[in-house]
């Protein structure tokens, strides 16, 4: 889930400072990943968001008391 954890964060980081990102062909396979993720723990992507969120708030906090990053819905 690790891997799943630091996508997700990457993802929640970029949002936040505002980098935009370019779609690669590497990215159907590596979804392929995930889905199989999903077919063993239905839940997996929920508990990876949260872990990814507490990085990122984290991460942001390191500059800020109080920061909250924003995930890519919330924009």
């Amino acid at each position: 889930m690790s891997g799943y954890v630091a996508e997700l964060g990457a993802a929640f980081t970029c949002a936040r400072l505002g980098i935009a990102t370019e779609p690669r062909r590497d990215h159907a396979p590596y979804i392929a990943t995930w889905l199989k993720a999903l077919a063993t723990d239905p839940r997996a992507v929920f508990a990876a968001a949260s872990k990814a969120q507490e990085a990122c708030d984290y991460l942001a906090g390191l500059g800020r008391e109080g920061a909250r990053c924003q995930t890519p819905a919330q924009i």
